[in-house]
């Protein structure tokens, strides 16, 4: 019976995470759909493609390097442990040639748990392509997606999203279904690249006052979305453990269980976090409506802005508590993308880094207040949660692994010439770049531009 069970166990768990994966490539489908609406018709292939190809690079190397970073960087390292996993089985197993990352018969769950986290890295990179868009080099913007999807979100769901993670034991950190483990991140990747970017030509009139370059096809943008909030779902459903008993986390869970757990191992049920996610959509969408006074795309960016702020708890909030929380989160992001573009000339084009970024910063930090001193883990001696380590968390989310990496990156290639499209392609429209017939236009607008500079 006990091995009946284990088998039904493993084939169920298999099977939860293969599903989970196949929802979340709704999400990349609504990515795109999202950031061709939002572009102009001259930049459509050029934005479809450098969101289409971040899937082969981030999974050729987050086969390589990206999971293996996941699992040996919980300690730091040398903050509570070394680096590499403390079990040299477990360590040796995540490396790309390890016999975990081959097919396996009697593995059954390792493949698709890799599969569901690499999900979690396009989901990252693809954040940070709708904030640049119609300006970035497709290399450049391919440097940032495999720095964030392979190596700056491994190391910070490590830290953060881990259940031996140091954050978790320290910090009593909590972000159960990654306000800021992927969203908080990917909104400080694009903030640290559209600094040194810079705004699209256009987008701020001579006195500095910002355009509204509104969206080419409001309708794709807003079917994007509802993909996105469909994709959703395996995002939240990827972040549990579908089955958890004692004896499959080591017996360090007071009292014995069979339920669902989240990524800490904390035991949540799945009714609970559909509500949840409900709820926190609802209470975006109507504050998304209300602060732009009915503006379409406002309002269902606020409803993913609003799933996004609540994230972080809604494995413990009640309800109404996700809904409040998701609020607030909205009508915050709202306010501080029109600020910080009016004040810093940031042009962010589909509001990624409010959406994604200051929301989920918002999440954290709200979560350390709602929750404060709840476990943020079933092991003994971990910190609970509490406002300064949720505030640490989403300095380090956003700043440390987020902002500085990509500012540092933006800045070599802005010297080198290799961040952004030079201006004259860029006002004939970035699809030219690749088409042979616009070879005379592309050269009648250097010339233009040349002839400009020197009356000017």
């Amino acid at each position: 019976m006990d091995t009946d069970v284990a088998a039904l166990t493993t084939v169920f768990t298999e099977f939860y995470y293969w599903i989970t994966v196949a929802l979340m490539f709704l999400i990349h489908v609504g990515f795109c759909m999202y950031e061709v609406g939002a572009s102009r018709r001259r930049n459509h292939m050029h934005t479809l493609m450098k969101n289409s190809m971040l899937i082969p690079l981030v999974t050729v190397t987050w086969f390589f390097f990206g999971w293996w970073i996941y699992w040996a960087f919980a300690g730091g390292p040398g903050i509570t442990g070394p680096l590499g996993h403390p079990d040299p089985a477990v360590a040796a197993a995540y490396t790309p040639w390890g016999e975990s990352m081959g097919p396996r018969l009697d593995d059954r769950i390792s493949g698709v748990f890799w599969a569901a986290f690499l999900l979690f890295a396009w989901t990252a990179a693809s954040i940070v392509s709708g904030a640049v868009i119609e300006r970035i080099r497709h290399f450049a913007f391919w440097i940032f997606a495999v720095l964030i999807g392979s190596v700056t979100w491994s190391i910070d769901a490590a830290w953060g999203w881990h259940f031996n993670g140091w954050m978790v034991e320290l910090l009593g950190y909590h972000d159960a279904y990654a306000s800021g483990v992927i969203h908080g991140i990917a909104g400080g990747t694009a903030l640290g690249v559209l600094v040194v970017l810079g705004p699209r030509l256009g987008k701020f009139a001579a006195d500095g006052t910002p355009r509204d370059i509104v969206p080419h096809n409001t309708w794709l943008v807003c079917i994007g979305l509802f993909l996105i909030y469909t994709g959703f779902w395996g995002f939240y459903v990827a972040c549990n453990v579908p089955l958890a008993t004692t004896a499959y986390i080591d017996g360090q869970l007071t009292g014995a269980t069979q339920t669902a757990t989240t990524i800490y191992l904390t035991p949540t049920t799945l009714g609970a976090i559909t509500v949840n996610f409900l709820m926190s959509l609802a209470g975006g969408m109507l504050v998304g409506y209300m602060v732009s006074k009915g503006d379409a795309f406002w309002t269902y960016s606020g409803g993913l802005a609003g799933i996004i702020t609540a994230s972080a708890g809604n494995d413990l909030y009640h309800p109404i508590q996700a809904m409040i929380i998701a609020g607030i989160g909205t009508f915050l992001m709202y306010k501080i993308h029109y600020w910080v573009e009016r004040r810093f000339k940031v042009d962010d084009a589909v509001g990624a880094v409010a959406v994604h970024g200051y929301a989920g910063v918002i999440g954290l930090v709200l979560a350390g207040f709602v929750l404060w001193g709840h476990p943020s883990s079933p092991y003994e001696g971990f910190a609970a949660i509490n406002p300064l380590g949720q505030l640490v968390g989403a300095v380090i989310m956003f700043g440390v692994l987020g902002f500085l990496p990509a500012w540092i990156i933006a800045k070599i290639l802005h010297s080198q010439g290799l961040l952004r499209i030079p201006r004259e392609i860029e006002v004939l429209g970035l699809d030219f770049l690749s088409n042979k017939e616009a070879e005379a236009a592309r050269a009648d607008v250097v010339a233009g531009v040349r002839s400009e500079s020197a009356g000017a």
